[in-house]
């Protein structure tokens, strides 16, 4: 699964001029070392024949809920059943988007001593998650929009440590994932794991573990930090 993630870059001018959007829709942008699920972040769509990007929060609550207890159940999408499953399938066919990042974590060790470890490019570019979309009323009269990131299997350096990864997509793929009249067939293509080569794993600061620690410290190196490569 996906449970925590980063978006760093420390100038919105900068993400914007990566994702293609127009800065001023970054709004009151700032980096982020420690999302979580129901966290606020930011979700980029296809508007007509232009990226857009939205403000969103994480764990999708379906229009005909009446409550946020999904939200928590609805953080990742497996890949293998999104097209099936009442809580994914319409958003797959209709409201799919993307979840920028640049990094996400993952855990090894018991349950009272996880040591985390941030995985991202070497180049510290951006990571684009494959993601759905919806928007629900928690309230009459007020729509709030939400989204779950796609998980597949894992690749050769996260198989190691756990059972799935995030979908990243390809630069060359991502209006071809955002572009609402795709096939399913040629979308469900696009949703497999991120070539070998492409992650890092840094073991990082168990400050991480709490979900109020959201600051650079989040990515000191830990203590006894051996980075995680490809094996093959």
């Amino acid at each position: 699964m996906c449970g925590r993630f980063t978006l760093t870059y420390r100038k919105a001018e900068l993400l914007a001029a990566e994702l293609g959007v127009p800065v001023e829709s970054l709004g009151d942008y700032r980096p982020r070392y420690n999302i979580a699920p129901t966290d606020s972040h930011w979700i980029m769509r296809m508007r007509y024949e232009d990226r857009e990007l939205l403000p969103a929060k994480w764990g999708l609550i379906n229009f005909w809920m009446s409550d946020r207890k999904q939200a928590l159940k609805n953080i990742n999408a497996r890949a293998e059943t999104v097209q099936k499953l009442p809580s994914f399938r319409e958003a797959f066919a209709r409201r799919r988007c993307v979840v920028p990042a640049d990094g996400f974590f993952e855990w090894t060790g018991p349950k009272e001593e996880r040591k985390p470890i941030s995985f991202h490019r070497s180049d510290g570019r951006l990571i684009l998650f494959a993601g759905l979309y919806e928007s629900w009323q928690p309230y009459p009269g007020e729509k709030e929009r939400t989204f779950t990131i796609i998980t597949t299997e894992p690749n050769s350096l996260l198989e190691p440590i756990h059972n799935r990864i995030p979908v990243i997509l390809q630069d060359e793929a991502v209006d071809e994932w955002l572009y609402a009249r795709q096939m399913p067939g040629s979308l469900m293509e696009l949703l497999c794991p991120a070539r070998v080569d492409l992650l890092v794993g840094t073991p990082v600061s168990t400050r991480v573990n709490a979900v109020q620690n959201d600051d650079p410290h989040c990515l000191r190196l830990a203590d006894d930090a051996v980075s995680v490569t490809r094996t093959h």
